[in-house]
């Protein structure tokens, strides 16, 4: 159990922001946890149509227009308490908690806990296969384990995903993907999509329920339960749009441990995003898309990186150099990039530092050799 003053100490007089408990009055448990439950902030859900400004200030408005440091100061003087007026232990314990959890949020989106996000998808248009939304849970983010949470690139891209596959009815022509992904012709079966660093899952399981289509989501081990727990949160959504999904750990450029199907199959369609972090990744996950890809000049990749600096745009240019450099050398049929906010950050830019543009790109087997 947690330690805190002996329990002759005084109550703290500090002042919580207006309409919140003081703990000189001493409250109750259940008035004290609906307080900390009011002050809990949520992630924004970036998109396509709002800017970060307008969802931040639209986040404000549901929260306490309060000082930020008062807010900070209120949740310390609860975590410096002894509670000395709650006679159960695990009540104590559970208001520390909450406390503590409120003012890692604080801290930017990194230090959170355990946190769930709804990720709404809305149709293109009337003849569209409607709207849904996902639930994805993102664990707290221990060590590099970056792909416990969603990151900005995956939820662009999975928005994106209805104009990749439009028909060639639609007003702009087909969809640089239609070949793959057309409904018109009813006999043709659905083709199975590989994802390769699936993270949380956000962009595997939209292409399943978008594209309805079966979609295996790959990652690191570790990373395998969380993802596995978010596919079986959203699976009901997902088979009733006419799709499914499988998790599937599969780690770059190591065949020793890989499922037998890494071996044996190979895919005609591929999507990854904001995979690139370190020097080796270019590398490694074009050899992972060499090995994985259908040799059929219809098959094709479907990246989206997020130039969040020149670092980033470092290793998509090494990226692209490496996919040309494989077995059997990839180049790149389609590109464009699309402005949108990326989640990366401590919560304390300014609005024009989560800014990003998000490069994609579609790749194929080069037959032009």
């Amino acid at each position: 159990m947690r330690g805190g003053p002996p329990e002759s100490a005084p109550l703290p007089t500090g002042s919580p922001p207006t309409g919140l408990t003081h703990l000189w009055q001493k409250p109750t448990f259940a008035d004290l946890l609906a307080c900390l439950q009011q002050l809990r902030v949520e992630p924004p859900v970036w998109n396509l149509k709002a800017s970060r400004a307008e969802i931040l200030q639209k986040q404000e408005e549901q929260q306490h227009a309060v000082d930020a440091r008062e807010i900070v100061s209120f949740l310390s003087v609860i975590i410096k308490s002894s509670l000395a007026w709650l006679d159960d232990d695990d009540e104590r314990e559970q208001i520390w908690d909450e406390a503590s959890k409120r003012l890692a949020e604080r801290c930017g989106r990194t230090a959170m806990g355990e946190i769930t996000r709804r990720w709404p998808f809305e149709s293109p248009d009337e003849s569209g296969p409607g709207s849904f939304t996902l639930t994805i849970r993102e664990p707290a983010l221990t060590g590099d384990s970056l792909g416990l949470k969603t990151w900005g690139s995956s939820y662009v891209l999975a928005r994106l995903l209805p104009s990749f596959s439009s028909p060639s009815g639609s007003p702009g022509g087909p969809g640089p993907l239609a070949h793959l992904l057309s409904v018109e012709d009813a006999s043709r079966p659905p083709i199975l999509i590989l994802e390769l660093g699936s993270g949380t899952g956000l962009l595997g399981l939209a292409a399943a329920a978008t594209w309805r289509c079966p979609v295996v989501l790959t990652d690191l081990p570790t990373i395998v339960p969380n993802l596995s727990h978010n596919a079986a949160q959203n699976r009901a959504i997902i088979e009733a749009r006419g799709g499914s999904v499988e998790t599937v750990p599969l780690t770059w450029g190591d065949t020793s441990h890989s499922d037998p199907r890494f071996v044996n199959e190979r895919y005609k369609l591929i999507v990854v995003a904001d995979p690139l972090y370190d020097d080796d990744h270019p590398a490694l996950l074009a050899s992972a898309i060499d090995a994985q890809l259908d040799l059929g000049t219809e098959a094709r990749v479907l990246v989206m990186v997020p130039e969040r600096d020149d670092v980033t745009r470092g290793l998509l240019r090494m990226f692209r150099l490496e996919l040309g450099r494989t077995e059997t050398p990839l180049c790149c049929v389609q590109e464009g990039t699309v402005a949108g906010e990326d989640d990366w950050g401590n919560g304390d830019d300014d609005d024009d530092a989560r800014q990003v543009g998000f490069w994609w790109g579609i790749f194929k087997r080069d037959d032009s050799r």
